[in-house]
């Protein structure tokens, strides 16, 4: 995906480690030439929780079986197991070998302990929602022209229980 425009391509290296559904959303995916952008509008939901389906890293509502089937002309026999609960977080290795999702990793290796203690201060003990949480990806440009990644992560702050 190194040219803007182009559509993201399910990597065959993870692909066996995927749901079934998931390469058939992709080859629909590619065959309609639609972004996750457009997907996600179709299916109002944000671009980061419609890539998720596909990569069957979170659980689709029948609605959005629905939408899928009729958007990318897939049929909804095929599409069923994604209502199921996802197994999440083997899609790939780790640490990761992708070299964008590698460079994910390592901010949380050189900055995750400077985001606790920030965290820490501000909230107290305790730890950010993956559940209760949303995120999105922007892209900002700045007067040199140069294209800046926006990735906001929001959660839910969950105070440790005093048992």
């Amino acid at each position: 995906m190194a040219t803007v425009g182009q559509m993201a391509a399910l990597d065959p290296t993870i692909a066996q480690n995927l749901p079934p559904q998931c390469g058939r959303l992709f080859e629909a995916k590619s065959a309609k030439r639609l972004s996750f952008e457009q997907i996600a509008k179709h299916l109002e939901r944000s671009e980061v929780a419609c890539a998720a389906l596909f990569y069957g890293q979170a659980q689709a509502s029948p609605v959005d079986v629905s939408r899928l089937s009729q958007l990318l002309e897939v049929p909804e026999s095929a599409l069923g197991s994604m209502m199921a609960i996802p197994d999440r977080g083997r899609a790939g290795p780790m640490p990761p070998v992708e070299p964008l999702i590698y460079r994910l990793y390592e901010i949380v290796q050189n900055y995750g302990y400077a985001y606790k203690a920030i965290l820490n201060e501000k909230f107290g003990d305790g730890i950010m929602s993956a559940i209760c949480f949303s995120t999105k990806v922007d892209k900002e440009v700045d007067e040199t022209g140069a294209s800046w990644v926006v990735i906001t992560l929001r959660g839910k702050w969950l105070p440790f229980a005093r048992f």
